[in-house]
């Protein structure tokens, strides 16, 4: 008897750790850092920017984040990785004018990283040609055999005519792209997309036509009802004490026939990301999102 226990101890010391790998749980975070140089722009944000960024580091590694894809992550780059501890991290492409601004940092690895520059921008409003704007791609390995196609974008700024027309290209190629290389895959796009639902000749209702994906904002908050062009414009104060109203930071997921993901929480984080005398970090509300994902 003494033989057979201890020959299925070691068995069943093993059941849990397969059953396990079977669900989880992660969370997503979606911030533009407001990182562009201040004397092209201060952002309307209180405080040194060095200092402003070193803050948003240090509570990066505080808060835990699964996955944080960033904006604007322009020339106080150094500042924020310096005071980040995430384990996996994107090199940067540069300041401005030569990097995108998009950045991950992420307690999971990845592969397949991509950057891809908009085919299109409009310097009307928002000088989005200053710089090479455009969308990442990466391959996050969020548990055994749990591959989860991850995309941070920054779209064109500006509500003239012809920043509305570069927009919505920027929507389409991501769209495009996902349904090139993303085919089967369980996918997330979250970013500044600089659209809304209330905006007459914004299209961010592109991905759910064209991907099969959810905005975790109308599931979660609006009860699977969009807002309607046109109507209010449902501003948020920055940092915003409800998710009821709309940012331009949207979050865009799907599942798989081999993963079931899903969107269980949405807040916006502004008060988790102040200066410690309570002044904001950046002129956007950050965007949090938790996930549970199960293999069917």
């Amino acid at each position: 008897m003494h033989s057979l226990v201890s020959i299925l101890l070691p068995l069943l010391s093993v059941i849990p750790s397969t059953i396990s790998q079977s669900s989880g749980t992660f969370n997503t975070l979606t911030f533009n850092v407001a990182g562009l140089p201040a004397i092209l722009n201060d952002n309307a944000v209180p405080g040194d920017k060095t200092a402003n960024t070193a803050r948003i580091g240090r509570l990066f590694t505080q808060h835990n984040i699964s996955l944080i894809h960033v904006q604007e992550d322009f020339n106080y780059h150094a500042t924020l990785y310096a005071n980040d501890q995430h384990p996996h991290r994107t090199p940067t492409s540069g300041g401005v004018p030569v990097g995108s601004g998009l950045n991950s940092l992420s307690n999971f690895p990845w592969t397949g990283f991509e950057r891809v520059k908009w085919e299109k921008c409009s310097t009307f409003e928002g000088a989005d040609c200053l710089t090479p704007k455009g969308f990442t791609f990466m391959r996050v390995n969020f548990g055994q055999g749990v591959w989860i196609d991850a995309y941070n974008l920054h779209a064109d700024a500006g509500t003239t005519a012809a920043d509305l027309a570069a927009r919505a290209s920027n929507l389409r190629q991501v769209s495009n792209y996902i349904n090139t290389h993303s085919t089967g895959n369980p996918v997330l796009v979250f970013g500044d997309s600089n659209t809304r639902y209330t905006r007459t000749g914004d299209i961010p209702n592109i991905f759910s036509t064209a991907n099969g994906m959810k905005d975790a904002w109308i599931e979660l908050i609006r009860g699977g009802v969009a807002p309607q062009p046109g109507t209010d414009a449902l501003l948020c104060d920055n940092p915003s004490p409800n998710s009821t109203c709309e940012v331009v930071d949207k979050v865009w997921y799907r599942g798989s026939p081999a993963v079931d993901l899903r969107a269980v929480r949405l807040q916006y984080a502004g008060a988790k990301f102040l200066q410690e005398n309570g002044a904001i970090l950046s002129d956007h509300n950050p965007v949090l999102v938790d996930f549970a994902w199960r293999l069917k």
